[in-house]
C-alpha cells in the first residue's frame, strides 16, 4: 500500500460568521477558492495535476450548494479537466475530506488530491439546510422517543455526566482565547494563513477574556420547554464556553511518496492512521473518545506517544469529558488555542484543525500529532499525522 503525505495546508484567519462579519460580503466560492489557490501558489504545484479536490460544506444549500467544491476550483483558476466534489459529516466534513483524500492516495486511485472545506456561516446561517424539516424521520423518532436535542443541549448533557463545573467550562475558555492570542503574537499562524480582506487575526480571539467576565454570562439554551425536559440540569453551557459561529476556508495538499518525488515536491507529514466512530445522537459529542482510542489501536501508538492534540472545541465540556476518559495531558491539547476563541466554520474546521496540527509539531519538534473532531448525529473523525 502507497503512503499518502501531505505537502502543505493553509488556511484563512477565521470571520466572525454574522453579518459585519470580516467575510460576510464575501461569496462562500470565493472564501473557499482563496485557499485553493494559495496551496497552487505556496507549492508552486500545476493544479492540471490534481486527481481530485475533495471538499467539506455543511450548509449545502444557497451559496453553498451545487457541489461547491467544483465552483470553488474553478474559481481558484484550476484547469476545467480537474473534478471536484462535496462530502457532509457535519462538523467532520473537511476532516473526512482529507480521509478520503488519504485513502485514495494509498488505494492507488489518486498521485495527487486536495481536501479542503468552507464555510460561510453570514450567509448560510447554521442549520438552514434544514429548512424547518424533520431531518431524521418517524422510524428515528421511534428509536429514541426521548427526541433528539440540539447540541447546545446535548454539551449541558456532557457537562451533567461528567461533572463539569461552569468553572471549569469557563476556565478552560479563557485559557483558549489566552493561547490563541499569543500565538498570533509570537507569529505561530503567519506562516499558515492566507489572508482575505485584510483581516490580520482570527476575528473571534477576545485577549484578556478572563473566568470573572465569563461568569456573568446567561446560558444560552436554557429556556422552559428544556428545563422541563430536563429538570435536574444546572445549566452551565454559555456563548463564553462554546465555540462562535465561523466563516473561513482551509486547504490540504496530499500526494503519494511518488508523486511527490516526481513533482519535486518536500512531503511535511505522513497521514498515519484514521478512523470513525459513532456513539448516542442524542449526547452525541461523546464520539470523540471511542473515535480516539479506535485511531490508536488501528495505529499501534499509546497516547503517551502523541506529541500534540487538536480536539475541536466545539464546547469545552466536550473537550474536557474526551480529557477525563482519555487521560490526556491538556498542556499538549490545543496548544495555540482552539474553535472556541479562533472559531468554527463547520465543513472548514477538520482542514483547519490539520493545518493547525501540522504546523505545531513543525514548531515543537513533535513526531505523532491527533486530532478529533466531534459531529452531529453522535459522529467523530480521528486522523494521526506523523511529522517528517
Amino acid at each position: 500500500m502507497k503512503s499518502a503525505v501531505i505537502i502543505d495546508a493553509v488556511r484563512t484567519p477565521l470571520a466572525k460568521g454574522k453579518p459585519g462579519g470580516a467575510y460576510s460580503q464575501v461569496h462562500p466560492v470565493d472564501l473557499h477558492a482563496t485557499a485553493l489557490a494559495a496551496l497552487v501558489e505556496r507549492t508552486g504545484i500545476d493544479p492540471a495535476v490534481v486527481d481530485d479536490v475533495i471538499s467539506g460544506a455543511v450548509g449545502q444549500i444557497g451559496e453553498q450548494s451545487g457541489n461547491t467544491a467544483r465552483w470553488a476550483l474553478l474559481g481558484a483558476g484550476f484547469p476545467e479537466s480537474v473534478p471536484g466534489v462535496t462530502v457532509d459529516r457535519q462538523c467532520g466534513s473537511s476532516q473526512q475530506a482529507l480521509h478520503f483524500a488519504a485513502q485514495g492516495v494509498m488505494a492507488g486511485a489518486y498521485d495527487v488530491a486536495i481536501a479542503s472545506g468552507v464555510e460561510s456561516m453570514s450567509r448560510v446561517p447554521i442549520g438552514s439546510q434544514f429548512q424547518g424539516k424533520d431531518f431524521a424521520g418517524p422510524r428515528v423518532a421511534e428509536r429514541y422517543a426521548g427526541g433528539l436535542v440540539p447540541q447546545g443541549i446535548s454539551a449541558e448533557l456532557i457537562a451533567q455526566r461528567w461533572n463539569l463545573s461552569r468553572t471549569q467550562l469557563d476556565e478552560f475558555s479563557a485559557e483558549s482565547h489566552e493561547r490563541a492570542a499569543r500565538a498570533w503574537k509570537e507569529g505561530l499562524f503567519d506562516s499558515q494563513v492566507v489572508h482575505v480582506n485584510d483581516l490580520a487575526t482570527d476575528e473571534t480571539i477576545r485577549s484578556g477574556t478572563s473566568v470573572e467576565g465569563l461568569a456573568g454570562l446567561r446560558p444560552a439554551f436554557r429556556s422552559e420547554a428544556w428545563e422541563a425536559r430536563y429538570p435536574d440540569l444546572d445549566w452551565r453551557v454559555t456563548a463564553g464556553n462554546s465555540s462562535p459561529v465561523s466563516d473561513g476556508s482551509a486547504a490540504v495538499l496530499v500526494a503519494s511518496e511518488e508523486a511527490a518525488q516526481r513533482l519535486g515536491l518536500t512531503p511535511r507529514a505522513r497521514v498515519h492512521s484514521f478512523a470513525v466512530a459513532g456513539d448516542d445522537p442524542v449526547f452525541m459529542l461523546t464520539g470523540i473518545i471511542p473515535a480516539t482510542q479506535k485511531v490508536l489501536a488501528r495505529a499501534g501508538l499509546a497516547l503517551a506517544d502523541i506529541d500534540a492534540f487538536e480536539v475541536n472545541e466545539a464546547f469545552a465540556s466536550v473537550v474536557l469529558a474526551w480529557q477525563q476518559e482519555t487521560c490526556a495531558d491538556l498542556a499538549k491539547v490545543n496548544v495555540n488555542g482552539g474553535a472556541i476563541a479562533i472559531g468554527h466554520p463547520l465543513g472548514g474546521s477538520g482542514a483547519r484543525l490539520a493545518t493547525t496540527l501540522l504546523n505545531n509539531l513543525e514548531q515543537t519538534g513533535g513526531r505523532f500529532g491527533l486530532q478529533v473532531m466531534c459531529e452531529a448525529g453522535g459522529l467523530a473523525n480521528a486522523t494521526i499525522i506523523e511529522r517528517l
